[in-house]
């Protein structure tokens, strides 16, 4: 995953509760070679008509949503299934963050093992948020995981609230193993000290 420590974005609100992961990409997409990334495929059957023409209608079609980097969702965003391939998607379109009152169990972790950051945050504030993206669009939102803040285009700001490791995690753009890794060193004064003291094991 790539670091992420503090971003400016623009913001696109995605509308509706309950958008489950066949939305985000629908099952016949995850037979795809995923090297050349799911990004094509984010909302396919929402941004597209049958026919592959673009739906007007949705929002990651109109500008300037189409450079969206943070997505403001509803209530129960990712629910559904528990396929990858949905943060996949969202990962290889290019977006970086969620904000939403409230994420499916298993979508939020997978979102978090991937280095996408989901933000929980009160339902009325977030619905006020997607308000003003529709009124003014080109203005970004700050996304601060070493503050822990996020900060929305009128500038209040918002406490971020994370799991530790994961910011970690993010922060240095590692997964669990990698995280692990860097702490070798550590791991071997450890195991010497620990082999030293209880030098009956190796007997």
């Amino acid at each position: 995953m790539q670091a992420f420590i503090k971003e400016t974005a623009l913001a696109a609100p995605i509308p509706g509760r309950n958008v489950d992961t066949d939305q985000i990409i629908p099952a016949r997409f995850l037979k795809a070679d995923r090297s050349a990334g799911y990004g094509p495929f984010l909302f396919h059957d929402l941004r597209f008509t049958p026919d592959g023409t673009e739906r007007e209608d949705f929002v990651l079609n109109q500008e300037p949503h189409r450079q969206a980097r943070i997505l403001v969702t509803d209530e129960n965003f990712g629910c559904g299934s528990s396929r990858e391939g949905a943060v996949y998607a969202l990962c290889d379109y290019g977006i970086k963050a969620l904000i939403g009152p409230s994420f499916g169990d298993i979508f939020y972790n997978n979102a978090l093992k991937n280095g996408l950051i989901p933000v929980r945050l009160p339902e009325e504030v977030v619905a006020g948020l997607r308000r003003e993206l529709l009124t003014g669009p080109e203005r970004g939102i700050t996304i601060d995981l070493e503050a822990e803040r996020v900060t929305f285009p009128d500038g209040t700001e918002h406490a971020l609230a994370i799991d530790p490791f994961w910011r970690e995690c993010i922060m240095k753009g590692v997964d669990e193993v990698e995280l692990t890794l860097g702490y070798m060193p550590q791991i071997r004064d450890f195991e010497d000290r620990y082999l030293s003291e209880m030098r009956w094991i190796n007997r």
